[in-house]
């Protein structure tokens, strides 16, 4: 259940970050942004999607050891 549930985490932040490339690309095109804005914006999404992963595996693997030691 755990991992069940830790996977549609991962898998919850990935989709937000895709959604917000497409967007960052969007905004790109329409000439919203510089090259070098987007550019920023996309690693800095990928830095945030990173540290949510991070976070998620964490809690998993603090609930699994939680469960195995009892």
């Amino acid at each position: 259940v755990v991992h069940k549930l830790a996977e549609e985490s991962r898998n919850g932040v990935r989709q937000a970050r895709r959604d917000a490339n497409d967007q960052l690309k969007k905004m790109l095109k329409n000439k919203n942004i510089s090259e070098d804005e987007e550019r920023h914006a996309l690693e800095h999404v990928q830095e945030l999607t990173n540290n949510h992963v991070k976070s998620i595996d964490d809690a998993q693997e603090k609930k699994d050891d939680e469960l195995l030691n009892r």
